[in-house]
Parts: structure tokens; sequence; C-alpha cells
């Protein structure tokens, strides 16, 4: 299937591995010109080195709305303009009861979560507005709608980070501008690899019986009994950066293997 994205220019966040890094994979393979940013630059480099074409590397805080204003700036500078966006950047954050978690807790996972999807926005879309073309994809995750007790930081900032996204969608498909959500569950990243550690070591079991476990007694949904892989969520999101999704907008597209048991949402 053609996608309809040769030429077109991508910024990815959280590019230096999991879902970010298959994405970038995936659309280079595309022809879309990419641009990846991530906190280190070492990693970019090392995890984008068999990368197609010429990706721009940048790294980035982007809780600094100065470091993505720079990132769009730079991107703009090295292929003129910046088409999509595709922000998978984000932390699990502190786990605990919800209310002895620590107001430095609750403002980590809203700064990093939540608060840099709106400043990529910020930085990213009047210019695709001006242009009439343009697609954000921001990852949130199950919790948003299905959350877990000990993860309340998590929890709200994903939550927050869909209703935005969903607002945004309102208006700005006025211009030819869509943004849409991807939700996944307990993909084969780092985050979840360090979950998985953690519970390994907290119960005397090897990782693949942590993970065993976890599936049975957490996510019943996942019928499939196994950690999703990123390619899978790199597909969902190359379509709907794509023309063919020109019709999907404000919405979220689950890629969790049934983990979340209900009809809506």
């Amino acid at each position: 299937m053609d996608l309809g994205l040769n030429k077109r220019v991508a910024l990815i966040s959280g590019a230096a591995g999991g879902i970010g890094l298959a994405t970038a994979r995936l659309l280079a393979e595309e022809g879309v010109r990419v641009v990846l940013t991530d906190m280190d630059q070492e990693k970019l480099e090392k995890s984008s080195a068999d990368l197609a074409g010429e990706p721009l590397l940048i790294a980035a805080d982007m809780t600094d709305q100065a470091q993505v204003d720079g990132l769009i700036r730079q991107a703009e500078e090295r292929f003129g303009q910046v088409d999509i966006v595709v922000h998978t950047a984000g932390v699990t954050g502190a786990k605990g009861d919800p209310l002895t978690l620590a107001d430095e807790d609750y403002q980590e996972a809203w700064d990093t979560d939540f608060f840099t999807a709106v400043r990529v926005a910020r930085a990213a879309i009047p210019a695709m507005r001006k242009r009439g073309w343009g697609r954000l994809v921001c990852i949130t995750s199950e919790n948003a709608v299905q959350p877990y007790w000990e993860e309340a930081v998590y929890n709200v900032a994903k939550a927050a980070l869909a209703a935005f996204i969903k607002n945004l969608s309102y208006k700005e498909a006025a211009h030819g501008v869509l943004c849409n959500t991807v939700s996944p569950a307990f993909i084969e990243t780092g985050m979840t690899d360090g979950m998985m550690k953690q519970r390994a070591e907290e119960m005397g079991v090897s990782f693949d019986e942590a993970v065993k476990s976890f599936l049975e007694e957490e996510r019943p949904g996942i019928v499939q009994q196994r950690r999703g892989q990123p390619e899978e969520v790199a597909a969902a999101i190359a379509l709907l950066v794509s023309e063919r999704a020109s019709f999907i907008n404000g919405s979220n597209l689950r890629v969790d293997g049934g983990s979340v048991q209900s009809v809506q949402n």
C-alpha cells in the first residue's frame, strides 16, 4: 500500500529506542525524511545507524520550550518544513499510593508525559496550518482509560494528553492538520523491560516468568499472552500520519492486544 508519504518530513521524539525508533525506521522506508530527537545524542547516533536516508539527529530536552522551538527551526533549516510530528517521549514516573506520592512525582509526569506534547504542538502546528497539511500523533496509553491504582501520576498525565489531542482536533482539521492518539499496552520496550526486571527481582523468579505471571494476573485481556512489538505500534502510527488516514481525526487507535476490556474509549 502506498501511504503517500514520500518526501514528507517527520519529527519523532523519544526516537533513540522502542516505539519511536521503530516508527522512524518504518517512515524512512516509506521515503519520509526523518528528524529524530531524544535526550542522549550518542544513543541517538548508535540506534539510528542503520536507518534509511540521512536522518537529522538532535538531542533535546522537550520539557524546555526553547529547545522544542529549536528542534522545529533546525528541521526547517535542513528540510524546509515539518509535516508530521510523532510524539512518543515519556516516562512511567513514580508508583505507589496516590495520596502519598509527592507533588514532585506528579509534576515530573505532568511535565514529561503531558506538557511536552503541548510544547511541540505549539512549535509545529502553526506552520502546518499555513501549508494546509499536517499530522500530529501522540502516544497515550491504556492507562488513560483503564487506570491502575499504583500508577496515578502516569494515569492522570496520559488522560490529560488524550483530552488535549482531542481538543486540538476540533479546529485543526479545518486547516488540514489531523490530530490523533495511539494507545499501546505492554509493548516490548525499555520501559516494560524495567518493570519486568523489577518484578522478577521482587518475586525471585526469572524475567520470562515475571512477564508470564504479569500477563496472567494483571493483563488478562491480552489473550495472545505476549508483549506487543514496537513495530506493531509503528504500523498504526504510519497509517495515521499517511494520506490513507485523511478522514481519521480526533481518534484514539488502540494497539493493546485487547488489554482494555471495554467497548468505548
